[in-house]
């Protein structure tokens, strides 16, 4: 009995002194393989590879969320190559364009520019006067004053024959270039024209493109024939007599075109008396010529 239990004993021992061995082995993983115990010193993570920079900036980039729009995963950004689009082909200049670019652009030479003085002749429309609407038989002051402003229309004493006075409407009175007498056949009312005057250096044009200081010649061009005058009176001026049927003989509008022309200043007094006012003279007439007139004062007649 006392045998057997010396045995017994003996085996527990032999069991306890191979335990240990076994014990330590299950300790150790196998190589290569991670460790699942939990102990501290067992859980040291080896260190990791060394990287290259260019893959740590390819997953920096890839792994940080966009700033731009926060709401874009990393495979909905575009990348650059898709991007780039074909550049489309030039378009043709239109007609005046380069003009228009050198006039727009500060930095580009600027197209001369003409002076005020000669634009704003070329721009300048001359006033023209006919035989119909606000210069119509009907007309009136009230009319005038209407198209010209109130401002630019007295009523006021005009030059009439043998120095008489008769009132009138005079048109822009302060200014010499655009002055313009309006007569009329009802002056009480102001009502009915009678008579329109361009005189002085009034640049208005009458009906046939007949203004102030045309010569015969001129005249006669416009007319398209000869015409007839009553030679020079003492103020050295011959009036029209006669159309002789040219085509300043009929106006539109019923209204009629007679003429003053004032001799040059040169001319002799000789020279004038050869054409006396009791006598017409053909525009062709030396002696007209010889004078050198000019208008010097336009009607317009009802």
């Amino acid at each position: 009995m006392h045998r057997r239990l010396i045995e017994a004993l003996l085996l527990c021992g032999l069991a306890f002194a191979a335990a240990g061995p076994i014990a330590a082995q299950q300790k150790q993983p196998p190589a290569g393989q991670p460790s699942i115990m939990d102990d501290e010193e067992d859980t040291v993570p080896a260190s990791p590879p060394p990287q290259s920079a260019h893959s740590s900036r390819v997953r920096t980039r890839m792994a940080a969320p966009a700033t731009d729009n926060p709401d874009l995963d990393v495979e909905d950004e575009l990348a650059p190559s898709q991007i780039r689009q074909p550049i489309p082909p030039a378009v043709a200049m239109p007609t005046g364009g380069e003009k228009r670019m050198r006039s727009a652009s500060h930095n580009m030479e600027a197209v001369p520019e003409e002076p005020a003085t000669r634009r704003a002749t070329r721009l300048a429309k001359p006033d023209v006067v006919g035989c119909d609407g606000v210069f119509g038989r009907d007309s009136s002051h009230a009319k005038l004053a209407k198209t010209y402003r109130s401002r630019n229309v007295a009523f006021t004493q005009v030059d009439a024959a043998s120095g008489a006075r008769v009132m009138a409407s005079v048109l822009f009175a302060k200014d010499p270039k655009r002055r313009l007498e309006v007569w009329w056949s009802k002056p009480a009312t102001r009502t009915d024209t009678h008579l329109i005057v361009i005189n002085g250096r009034s640049d208005w044009i009458a009906p046939g493109e007949i203004r102030l200081g045309l010569t015969l010649a001129e005249l006669e061009k416009l007319n398209g024939k000869p015409f007839k005058l009553l030679g020079f009176n003492k103020d050295r001026v011959a009036t029209l007599s006669d159309w002789n049927g040219g085509q300043l003989a009929v106006l539109p509008g019923g209204c009629k075109l007679g003429l003053s022309l004032r001799a040059d200043p040169k001319t002799s007094a000789s020279a004038l008396a050869a054409a006396p006012a009791d006598r017409a003279f053909s525009s062709g007439d030396s002696a007209l010529q010889a004078a050198n007139p000019t208008v010097s004062e336009i009607l317009l007649a009802y």
